[in-house]
């Protein structure tokens, strides 16, 4: 049953380390990581051909913008989360209402927001 499957996380994130911490985090939460991806066209292949519950996306990639992946997935209606070390109020217009992480962030905030955000998701159950 599809309820009983573990959400699919598809993680962007072009930091070894910091790649590491949110892996680690997505699997406390009982998630399935999908990539990670430490470059864009990695995360374009991914988020157009892999089955995804949620994204969280390093908004600089390997130097790349990651809005590519964001369009992407919000066309598949798959919601997003961005994580960024810079001034969240620089993101483009259209992604000014996608929740934000702004690094470096705790683990409880980025608890709290990957629940809201998996249980506004289409098809949302119980949550983590």
């Amino acid at each position: 049953m599809l309820e009983d499957r573990r959400k699919r996380v598809l993680i962007v994130e072009d930091e070894a380390m910091i790649s590491m911490l949110i892996e680690d985090m997505v699997l406390d939460f009982g998630c399935q990581i999908v990539g990670p991806a430490a470059r864009l066209d990695h995360a374009l292949t991914l988020a157009l051909q892999t089955e995804i519950d949620i994204g969280l996306l390093d908004i600089n990639v390997d130097g790349s913008v990651v809005f590519p992946v964001a369009d992407v997935l919000r066309f598949r209606k798959i919601p997003f989360i961005f994580s960024t070390g810079y001034d969240f109020r620089s993101l483009p217009e259209r992604f000014r209402d996608c929740p934000t992480l702004s690094k470096p962030f705790s683990y409880q905030s980025f608890a709290d927001t990957l629940r809201v955000a998996l249980a506004a998701a289409p098809g949302a159950s119980e949550v983590v």
